[in-house]
């Protein structure tokens, strides 16, 4: 990962009351991503078998897509022509229009040209709809665990917008650690403190290493 320049090489052994703050989304000091590890899992039910015996619905997984643009190994293609059509092929798989997205979990790597990049896509994508989305990314807290990523990104956002009986619920997500904004990166990434939010409707977005690009649609039950 060092070798391919992706990953934050600063040391911080003489200042490690700093070191938490390493993983940086969309801040204008951000470094690279720092590796995270973990397992997430979800059981996807079909409706009808749920309703059969009486389960309480916790979110609906509503729309999937996937494309490869073949541009580079770690690098996204500039134009993110293929991450944009991944995000419209999920939502047109989903039956929604553009506009009833509500909140979008970025991939959010705390790469310079990364966060960039799909900043732009979902600009491209949401045309001025983006500005309306809620938007965060959990790699400031987790650092980034790889082929993980997408699955904890989407039960973080649904455990952040579901059980609205419960104090503080639901909430949008806070990107930590997003201190000096970026100038290439302005749209909502919820900086830094988590804020009430009634968005049920949600998009995961996923750039992957091989060009690979994918999106989820879901929305949560309340």
């Amino acid at each position: 990962m060092e070798l391919l320049k992706v990953i934050t090489r600063r040391d911080y052994t003489e200042e490690p009351d700093r070191a938490p703050m390493a993983s940086r989304p969309f801040d204008r000091t951000r470094e690279g991503f720092v590796l995270g590890e973990g397992a997430w899992a979800v059981v996807l039910e079909r409706e009808a078998h749920a309703r059969q015996r009486e389960a309480v619905p916790i979110a609906e997984l509503m729309g999937a897509a996937a494309t490869c643009d073949a541009y580079h190994r770690v690098r996204p293609d500039p134009s993110m022509e293929e991450s944009v059509r991944a995000i419209h092929e999920a939502i047109d798989d989903a039956g929604l229009e553009r506009t009833e997205v509500e909140a979008v979990h970025y991939h959010g790597t705390s790469t310079p040209l990364n966060d960039t990049l799909e900043t732009a896509a979902v600009k491209a994508a949401f045309g001025a709809h983006a500005g309306r989305l809620v938007g965060h990314s959990v790699k400031g807290a987790i650092g980034h665990p790889q082929g993980a990523s997408g699955m904890a990104a989407f039960v973080a956002t649904i455990a952040a917008l579901t059980s609205q009986d419960k104090p503080g619920r639901p909430f949008a997500l806070p990107t930590i650690n997003l201190g000096t904004p970026d100038p290439a990166c302005d749209l909502d990434y919820t900086p830094n403190a988590a804020r009430p939010s009634e968005a049920r409707t949600f998009l995961i977005n996923c750039l992957a290493f091989g060009a690979k690009n994918s999106a989820l649609v879901g929305r949560v039950f309340r």
